[in-house]
Parts: C-alpha cells; structure tokens; sequence
C-alpha cells in the first residue's frame, strides 16, 4: 500500500495467527528432565536441552501423540512421513544458538477449527501445526524488555515440548481472534494436552496487514496482496493471553489505519506488546525465511505415524458434548454451553446427572457451583477434591431435607469459604428443614400478627401473600420450603 492518505473506511483488516502451546507431558521434547514449573531456576536441566557438545536429542513419544490428537480433532492431514529442522537463530534463551522445529514437513497440515462469534459460526483455515521445542523464560530486571536493568536467564523452560499452530489469514478483526484462541484453548483442554493454568503455556504472534477492502473477496484473502511490492505487515509478539491478544490487535490496527490515514508508510517489522503500557513497541526488521538458514535435523530420523491418527483415541469434542446434552438432558443452548466449558464441569455434571434429576443437577452444577466459584474467582479445578461433598449437597436438596435457599447461600458458601462438610453446616446452623406442627403454628402466628396484611390479601392484592410468606419463614429461621409456606397460607386464609 503506498505511502498516502487513504480513507480507512476503504480498508479491512487481515490478521494470521502462530499460537505456542506448551504441551502437558511428564518430560521434555527432546529428553527426561522433568517438564514440571520449578521455582529454582536452572535445576531441570540436562547436557541435551542446554546443548552441550555431544549430547543427543531423543524424541519423546508422548509428546508426537499429543500432536497427533490435536491433528485429529481439527481434521488436519498427517503425512506419510514428517521431519525435524533446525532454526538458527542467536538469543540468550536458546541455548544451543538454534531451535529444533519442523519446516517444510510439519505434523499436522491443511487443518480447520470453527468457533462462535457475535452470534455466528466462523471457520479458520489452520495451514499448520508443528512440533518444537520450547526456548527457556527471560525476567527483564527493574522494567520492561526496553528499560531493564539486566535480564536474568532461566533454562528450566528450555526443551518442554511446544505446538505451533500456524493460521491461514483469515481473521478480520481482534474480536474474531480472541474467539478463536478461547475455542481452540477449549478443545486442547478437553484433549487432555494443555493445561492453561500453567505460566506461559499459551503465547501467540499475531500477523496485522491493513488492505485495500477490494483485495478481500468473503472470507478469503490472496497471499500475494500479503507479499507485495510495498508490505506492510507488522508482527506482534509477547501476546500471552485471550484478552491480551484482543488489545494488542485493537491498538495494532488503530496505529496501522491512523499512520495510512495520514499518508505514512507502515514498517515491516516486529513489535513487542507491552501489556502494562497497552502498547506496542518496535523491535527489530522482520526477519525472512531466508534469515534462519533452516537445515535438515541430522540427529533425528523422519517420523512415519500417519497411522496413529486412526489408532489414537481422542474423547468427545466440546461442540459434540454440547449438543449430546441438549438432546440427552433436554438442556437449553445456554445451559449446555455452561456445562461444557471445561472438560472438568461437564464430567461432574454427568456423574451429578447420573445420581439425580437433569435439571437439578444442571442447575446446581451450571447455576449454583459455578456461580460461587466465579464470584471467588475460582475453577472447577479448585473443588475437584470435594466433588463427593458437593454431590452430598445436591442430596440434601434432592431429599428435601434443607431447603434450596440455604443450601445456596449457607451450605454452599460455608463450603466454599471455610471448607466445612455439608452435613456439619446443616448441624450446627440448625437448617433441617421444619415441616408439620412447626410450619403450622408459624402460619397461624404470622395471619394473627399480620392482620393488615390479611386485609389487603382479601381485598385482591396477591401481593400480600409475600410480605406474609416472609414473616413465616423468619418465624422458621428459613428452614420451611417457601413453596409449602405460600400453599398453607393460601389455605388457612381461604377458611
């Protein structure tokens, strides 16, 4: 795009993706050392992942498997045969002065994942998704990667086993983006390869290009109007969350449109997203393939696992639990949508599901648990010990041995807050619930004290019938059901 005034309205946005995920195995890529987060740094490491003459890199099963499975799920292709390169580059955190990746035969190809947003179904091509191993971390002292006083190096990182997952440009707004990673990190999880708990499991570098709207024809964009004479592609690193790549785009794309806007030339380059300072910052010319003089990996022979994309087992995706579970439970799409958001809720929904009715498991699990957990800015994960505790709960709801009021909000908070057993809060509070003679006199005493309220009943406003309601149920310190309080009430003021 030349260097002039153009209307940004004449303009759309093109962004790729390269989506680093650490993979969740025991050790790393290459060899044993442990791939679990240490807090001395430089002690998980070994000859192979610091690159010590002589020392050989081994490929980890577990980690090709991963891969795979994540091939599987996007229904990507497998080649007959793939190969491992080396990606020279210098940088203090990677120790040998080049990376083990894979180039021009990476393990999963052609794949495409479909994900929601605004209200529709998108679908982005994914060209790649490649194995490598992982640099070590750099803690910039005293500022940022700009202002540091020094910059510390830890090796510990160096080797865990990383998937890159390369994109087609097919995303045309930071919205679309975030969507994507929210879902793709969704299905990774649910495969049991990723764990977004984990410190920089996730980062991304995100490719910007504004262009002229007549170079977009739907949802397509032709490469070449990418790599033309007059580039203006900006890469984006230091992205490590959903949220963060959405701002780091949004500010990416207004400085871009804004510099056109006012006839300036856009830089091909790399820029680093300062996170604290919402900004990006440039960092270097953007390197060419050319620029890493990428070779064959003579120490390691080509991967021949087609096969395994038949013979591995992946489970149920999120999509397809979705919608077992409207059909199954006669769950609404929200509800549903609620009970799959992690592998975890929708596991222990089914196992609530199993014991007791859909909808009450549903509504305590997807309603209630969840609920709690987020105003104390908890996961599912947090609980999973208790899980037996939490079924007890739904139980005693179940039974109709304390009422759905204080199971949520005595019994569950007292739960979550002080990790107490059920059955000791409903002891100790007094909650079992009053039925019988005890809801009777309640009755009768509220109507006796009450008689305005009475009136009011009997001249036609239902409303009365709350007020009166309330008053038994703090005569029974919360413990009747609301439900058999309004019929009894009903009743007795009908004699």
């Amino acid at each position: 795009m030349t260097a002039q005034a153009v209307e940004t309205e004449d303009l759309a946005t093109v962004i790729g993706l390269e989506v680093h995920v650490q993979l969740e195995t025991e050790t790393k890529i290459f060899c044993g050392c442990s791939t679990d987060p240490s807090d001395e740094p430089n002690t998980n490491t070994c000859p192979v992942c610091l690159g010590l003459p002589g020392a050989l890199p081994v490929v980890n099963e577990a980690a090709v498997e991963a891969a795979v499975k994540v091939g599987k799920a996007v229904d990507a292709t497998i080649p007959e045969e793939t190969t491992f390169h080396r990606k020279n580059y210098y940088y203090p955190d990677l120790p040998k002065n080049f990376q083990i990746t894979q180039y021009d035969d990476p393990i999963c190809q052609d794949g495409e994942l479909a994900f929601p947003v605004g209200g529709e179904r998108r679908s982005v091509d994914i060209r790649r998704a490649h194995l490598e191993e992982d640099p070590g971390s750099l803690q910039h002292v005293g500022g940022g990667i700009d202002t540091a006083d020094y910059t510390l190096v830890d090796y510990n990182r160096a080797g865990t086993p990383l998937m890159e997952v390369v994109t087609e440009p097919d995303f045309r707004s930071p919205g679309e983006v975030r969507a994507f990673l929210a879902k793709l990190t969704e299905v990774l999880e649910y495969l049991g390869v990723f764990d977004a708990g984990r410190d920089g499991s996730l980062r991304v570098d995100a490719n910007l290009s504004i262009v002229d709207m007549s170079d977009v024809a739907a949802d397509e964009i032709d490469a070449s109007v990418l790599e033309d004479a007059d580039p203006n592609r900006t890469e984006v690193k230091n992205i490590s969350s959903h949220r963060g790549a959405e701002k780091a785009l949004t500010y990416e794309e207004t400085r871009q449109r804004n510099a056109i806007k006012r006839g300036r030339a856009v830089e091909q380059e790399t820029r680093h997203w300062d996170e604290s300072k919402g900004v990006t910052l440039s960092m270097r010319s953007k390197e060419e393939e050319k620029d890493y003089r990428y070779f064959r990996e003579a120490d390691l022979p080509p991967l021949r696992v087609a096969d395994w994309k038949e013979r591995l087992e992946i489970p149920e995706l999120p999509d397809a639990r979705r919608e077992r579970f409207r059909e199954e439970y006669g769950l609404s799409a929200e509800a549903a949508s609620k009970l799959t958001s992690t592998k975890e809720v929708a596991d222990f929904f089914e196992d609530v599901a199993s014991e007791f009715d859909a909808d009450l498991a549903a509504t305590w699990v997807a309603d209630e648990l969840l609920g709690e957990l987020n105003y104390r800015d908890m996961q599912i994960t947090d609980v999973a010990d208790r899980f037996d505790e939490i079924e007890r709960l739904v139980e005693l709801v179940a039974n109709d041995e304390i009422t759905a009021k204080n199971a949520r909000e005595t019994v569950l908070r007292g739960m979550l807050d002080d990790r107490d057993a059920p059955d000791e809060i409903v002891e100790r509070e007094g909650l079992g619930k009053t039925s019988g003679d005890a809801v009777r006199d309640a009755v009768e005493a509220a109507i006796d004290e009450n008689p305005d309220a009475v009136s009011d009943y009997h001249d036609g406003e239902d409303g009365a019938i709350n007020f009166l309601v309330g008053q038994v149920m703090q005569k029974t310190g919360g413990s009747a059901d609301p439900g058999d309080v309004n019929r009894r009430l009903r009743e007795e003021l009908a004699r």
